[in-house]
């Protein structure tokens, strides 16, 4: 039995079934809408979800699995020691992301956080993980969406080591993809804090950014720092997507 089927619900026939979520029935894929199937079906996982060599600093998808990690990384290393994703953003997962992002369909948290964890190298920085920290929203977008999406994703990997309390957004930013290198990291310094009354959790330990997409990485890049310079050992990062 995969990872995938073995953290989906069971339909009862040995399929993995999605979570009960509006028009979708359960036991049926959310791609192809094959009946029995996990909520994405083993043939749209094979066809949406390549093998694809990526960069283990930034997950950048790479020419070949020669060098595990990509030039930018080697001219400046990232803060973050491993970024991990479980899809390109492409057909469907953009569906999924948007679905789940924006029009409230939260259900779909379940089986994004199946393809995470079943995601190549996954498993380990989630065991090695001392804490899992949500990439926070600011509390005016948080009251917008009504909740924030890493967060639910963050409880359904490890929910006993999700720390939604150590990391804080000081400052609203706008969307990263549509800036430039050098207005991206303008617009992101200082934007990410510690808690300090959470100090203590941080420092010393190995933390686990979780997020949705990675477009640039700045966002991921600016919360690993302000991690690290309160005294976290080191910081890795788990999403659901990447923008290739």
């Amino acid at each position: 039995m995969g990872l995938l089927t073995r953290l989906l619900p069971s339909t009862g026939t040995g399929a993995a079934a999605p979570p009960h979520q509006g028009r979708w029935l359960p036991g049926q894929c959310l791609i192809c809408h094959a009946w029995p199937a996990a909520a994405a079906c083993e043939d749209c996982r094979a066809r949406f979800i390549p093998e694809l060599a990526r960069c283990q600093r930034c997950a950048a998808p790479l020419a070949s699995d020669a060098t595990p990690v990509c030039g930018a990384c080697l001219r400046e290393p990232p803060p973050l020691e491993r970024c991990v994703v479980a899809v390109s953003y492409g057909w469907p997962w953009q569906s999924w992301v948007s679905q789940f992002k924006f029009r409230d369909d939260t259900g779909l948290a379940h089986p994004m956080v199946a393809l995470m964890a079943a995601a190549p190298g996954a498993s380990e920085l989630l065991d090695a993980a001392d804490a899992l920290v949500p990439v926070p929203l600011t509390p005016e977008r948080l009251a917008e969406r009504g909740y924030n999406q890493a967060l639910l994703l963050a409880r359904r990997l490890a929910p006993r080591k999700t720390r939604a309390d150590l990391l804080l957004r000081a400052h609203h930013t706008v969307p990263q993809h549509d800036l430039p290198r050098a207005q991206r990291l303008k617009s992101l310094r200082g934007a990410f804090l510690v808690e300090p009354l959470r100090a203590q959790a941080v420092a010393g330990r190995r933390l686990l950014l979780v997020d949705d997409v990675v477009t640039t990485g700045a966002t991921l890049h600016a919360a690993a720092r302000a991690l690290l310079e309160a005294g976290a050992a080191r910081v890795d990062a788990l999403a659901f997507a990447h923008t290739d």
